[in-house]
């Protein structure tokens, strides 16, 4: 109980600005959208936290794949 008293004393003695700096992806898009509209710089960030997200779907898929078609085959059967 005072190890995690001492860790949270401790992690909130920590200024905010030292651990919420964002994604390099998000940071990068919004330097290069500074001079743009409101519209456009929403879509950018938007179409960057996608890229970023889809990356351990796709991991996921990759590994198991066989897996997964074989889960809707037997759904499938079920029917």
């Amino acid at each position: 109980m005072k190890t995690t008293g001492m860790f949270l004393v401790l992690l909130m003695a920590i200024p905010i600005d030292a651990y919420s700096q964002g994604c390099s992806q998000c940071k990068m898009l919004a330097e290069q959208s500074a001079g743009l509209d409101e519209a456009s710089f929403g879509s950018n960030i938007n179409m960057g936290i996608l890229y970023l997200m889809i990356i351990p779907y796709v991991l996921l898929f990759v590994l198991f794949r066989k897996k997964i078609f074989s889960l809707f085959k037997n759904l499938k059967k079920g029917n």
